[in-house]
């Protein structure tokens, strides 16, 4: 458990989508006995963004994309990859966040064990792939209700000061226009 915290309520987690991805920058992810730092996130905005799942409609895949807010949203990228999003926006309007990298807290021996290639701290989680397979993160939290379980996402009572930077998400030509990606400025920690 991290000292200090909540776990941050649905409500959170009811708003526009890019909205809950600047706002989940700095807070702080658990699962078990591991937990990193949101440094950096990305928004996916539903049906009318070309880059997110469900802008193909509901399918057995995105289903959960389309239900209650703050709900875990885990697939497999690559075919070896397995990626976490957090479902925004309220019931029935799809949106999600991407977790794209931590700065491990908690449990890092652990994230370690799990992340033998990593060399130094800060590429335990430094991509959306790495920190899932840091955390134990996979396909079996699809769906978990982050606002209580073993998966949460929690708010520090003394939150330390960052500066958040939007730029465009990585890899996406679709909406380049529009800074749907949040990182702490100056973190050592983000993705490449």
């Amino acid at each position: 458990m991290v000292r200090g915290s909540r776990i941050l309520p649905r409500s959170f987690y009811v708003r526009e989508t890019e909205a809950v991805a600047r706002g989940l920058v700095g807070k702080v992810l658990v699962h078990g006995q591991t937990a990193g730092r949101i440094v950096e996130t990305e928004a996916y905005l539903g049906m009318g963004d070309l880059a997110a799942h469900a802008s193909h409609g509901i399918t057995e895949r995105t289903r959960v994309i389309f239900g209650p807010p703050g709900h875990a949203y885990v697939y497999l990228i690559y075919g070896m990859y397995e990626c976490l999003n957090l479902v925004a926006e309220p019931d029935g309007m799809p949106g999600c966040v991407l977790i794209r990298a931590l700065e491990p807290l908690l449990g890092i021996e652990s994230m370690r064990r799990r992340r033998p290639a990593a060399r130094r701290i800060e590429d335990l989680a430094s991509g959306p792939g790495k920190l899932t397979q840091a955390l134990g993160v996979t396909r079996r939290h699809y769906g978990a209700d982050v606002t209580r379980g073993g998966l949460t996402v929690r708010g520090l009572k003394c939150e330390p000061a960052c500066e958040i930077a939007a730029t465009a998400r990585i890899g996406f030509t679709e909406t380049a226009d529009r800074p749907l990606r949040f990182i702490v400025r100056g973190s050592g920690f983000v993705s490449a």
